[in-house]
């Protein structure tokens, strides 16, 4: 008898622990199970969600990522069925995807990045030399856009501007590099900073203040000639040492090349006095994707991996001015000096845009 009951036992004792291991294992791939999200980014935001920290940092919350770049406004323009959230470079172009979609507000928006011109030290100094720009001893400066709009409707050339015969380089009309503007982000809030400042301080609120501005805006856009769709290859175009002496791009790829350590040579930073910041924006498709939008938002581990890649976080300055305390060289941390304008609602942008490219 007391064999037979040791034999049970035994029975009960090993069925209990294969149950304890089974359950063990279910708990644990509960708990690194992860949820697959499909989004739409921005190229600008591509290096980000494709560095390993931010991919570990998000499984480690349970969500692995696939992404596929566009140019924001374009997204307007894609089938999105299927996908859990895009993630265009501002406001104006979420909000109307959000409206397509009928996507409650809200929308998330875990950071933003104003936009800036980069230039080599020989064509700052110039500009700064004709009151086009001013300039410190070194590093950052502040681009006078009203000056600076005076001389593009002018039709001005670097040959008119004093100091300039100095640099071989610095020749033909003096304009900006941006992004195509029926496309991409930062090219529309070009022309909305730009239009803002040619109108007196006044927000395009219809076709009549489109009309105003309409020839100005041609001119910036037409003298370009051919425009990429991202302003991430146009930085890097820069950075190599080819393209325009002036480049429009967002402040957070530069913070992210000072982040990298990379070398930035003669690199100078021109912060608009009248600018648009660029706020990146989450367009929840599911409800995994606002999950994802929220998580950005809000976890402490991404927003710095935000930061590292040159980003501003929403709701206070304190990580990046932290994270950014070595470059202030480069980067104007408070900007200040900087104004920012308003942007039109996105129809009116959209027409200023295609008025601009003709």
């Amino acid at each position: 008898m007391r064999r037979i009951v040791a034999i049970v036992l035994a029975v009960f004792l090993i069925g209990g622990v294969a149950a304890a291991v089974v359950a063990g294992r279910e708990e644990q791939d509960k708990s690194t199970a992860t949820k697959t999200v499909l989004g739409v980014i921005g190229s600008e935001k591509a290096e980000f969600f494709a560095d390993p920290d931010v991919v570990k940092a998000l499984a480690a919350k349970g969500y692995t990522l696939k992404t596929e770049t566009s140019g924001s406004w374009a997204m307007e323009g894609l089938d999105l069925k299927g996908y859990d959230f895009a993630f265009p470079s501002s406001q104006a172009p979420a909000d109307e995807l959000a409206a397509k979609y009928d996507v409650r507000q809200p929308l998330p928006r875990p950071f933003y990045s104003p936009l800036v011109v980069v230039a080599h030290r020989s064509a700052a100094g110039v500009l700064a030399d004709n009151g086009l720009a001013t300039l410190p001893a070194k590093g950052n400066g502040m681009f006078r856009m009203a000056a600076y709009l005076k001389a593009a409707g002018a039709d001005r050339t670097w040959q008119q501007l004093k100091g300039a015969e100095r640099h071989g380089e610095l020749s033909g009309t003096l304009f900006i590099s941006t992004t195509d503007p029926t496309s991409s982000n930062s090219g529309a809030l070009y022309l909305a900073a730009a239009s803002y400042v040619a109108d007196g301080g006044r927000v395009a609120d219809g076709t009549a203040a489109v009309n105003r501005t309409a020839p100005l805006m041609r001119k910036l856009i037409s003298v370009q000639g051919a425009q990429q769709t991202s302003s991430d290859a146009a930085f890097r175009d820069f950075i190599s040492g080819v393209g325009n002496p002036l480049v429009l791009v967002y402040e957070s790829q530069v913070a992210s090349l000072l982040a990298q350590g990379q070398e930035v040579g003669d690199l100078t930073v021109l912060y608009p006095d009248t600018t648009a910041n660029s706020d990146h924006t989450v367009v929840p498709l599911t409800d995994e994707g606002r999950a994802l939008g929220e998580l950005l938002s809000t976890d402490k581990e991404l927003r710095k991996l935000a930061v590292r890649h040159g980003f501003r976080p929403q709701g206070t300055s304190a990580e990046f001015t932290a994270a950014t305390a070595a470059h202030t060289t480069y980067l104007n941390q408070k900007l200040t000096g900087v104004r920012q304008s308003p942007v039109p609602a996105s129809k009116v942008l959209h027409e200023m845009a295609r008025r601009a490219r003709g």
